[in-house]
């Protein structure tokens, strides 16, 4: 039961963890908690049905069919996180200074919450699948269906505290620091996905381990661990990962964690007056 709950506990505190960062960083965007709402209700309802077609998944593509479904959707999650950090670095200082008005600031450019619903449900779809397929594997080896509940509920509601109290931090963050906190925690969390997706790659021998493992911290924080667990939904920690899996960590920070500082630049500059054109007295 104990394995059970630690284990849906780090799938619900990673996907907790980015529904926690989105609903505090669009803290004060009309309408972001239905759209958000309406992300875990997608999610869910992906994770349902990869529930009802567990076997078939895990059987396909040579039996590699798990790994592959797991790559992709982690991928996607990347793409979509990664997006929605340097949307908010670019309009972050301007969303800061105005969050009490924040909706005629959303209207003159790309709306995010567009896109909220897709990150969250992502999210949501992601661990909701791996759980699924985690209880599919241990109910086959013939773990009992009330262990399996006990241990899911536990760890369950494990997983929602430790979101909720996340959210309670960050939103007594002041604005404009809330905003660089956010997009922090959101950078290493893309970065641990796209690590964790190579590692789905290389187990499905798509792509090259090369090293493996590169280190061993396994006495020092083992994977299976509370802390191991922690760390692998914060940055996709791994003790004995792959050299694979440390160069798309390290894509990730350099390129998206690149586009954020280029982007917090150009929005610091302040507007040139146009030619022939003097600022307006206040």
């Amino acid at each position: 039961m104990f394995g059970t709950a630690l284990i849906v506990f780090r799938e619900v505190f990673e996907a907790a963890l980015v529904v926690s960062i989105v609903a505090a960083a669009t803290r004060g965007l009309p309408g972001r908690m239905r759209t958000i709402g309406g992300g875990v209700a997608a999610g869910v309802l992906g994770a349902v049905l990869v529930a009802a077609f567990a076997g078939v998944i895990a059987n396909l593509a040579s039996g590699v069919g798990q790994e592959l479904f797991n790559a992709s959707v982690l991928l996607a999650a990347v793409a979509l996180i990664s997006w929605h950090v340097l949307w908010m670095s670019r309009h972050g200082r301007e969303l800061a200074r105005h969050l009490g008005a924040v909706s005629a600031a959303v209207r003159a450019g790309t709306r995010p919450p567009s896109a909220l619903l897709l990150v969250v449900a992502i999210a949501i779809l992601r661990e909701g699948s791996e759980v699924v397929l985690f209880i599919y594997g241990l109910a086959a080896g013939g773990s009992s269906a009330g262990s399996l509940a006990a241990g899911g509920l536990l760890g369950l509601a494990a997983g929602i505290a430790a979101g909720v109290a996340l959210y309670s931090g960050l939103v007594r963050i002041q604005p404009h620091r809330m905003f660089s906190a956010t997009n922090g925690l959101l950078l290493l969390v893309a970065a641990g996905m796209a690590s964790t997706a190579a590692h789905f790659l290389v187990q499905a021998d798509l792509l090259p381990a090369l090293g493996s493992p590169l280190w061993d911290t396994s006495r020092l924080i083992a994977n299976g661990s509370m802390p191991g667990q922690v760390l692998h939904a914060l940055v996709g920690y791994d003790a004995r990962p792959t050299g694979m899996q440390m160069i798309f960590f390290a894509a990730v920070l350099v390129a998206v964690g690149g586009a954020m500082q280029l982007l917090r630049r150009n929005g610091a500059r302040p507007a040139r007056p146009q030619a022939g054109m003097s600022p307006q007295p206040s």
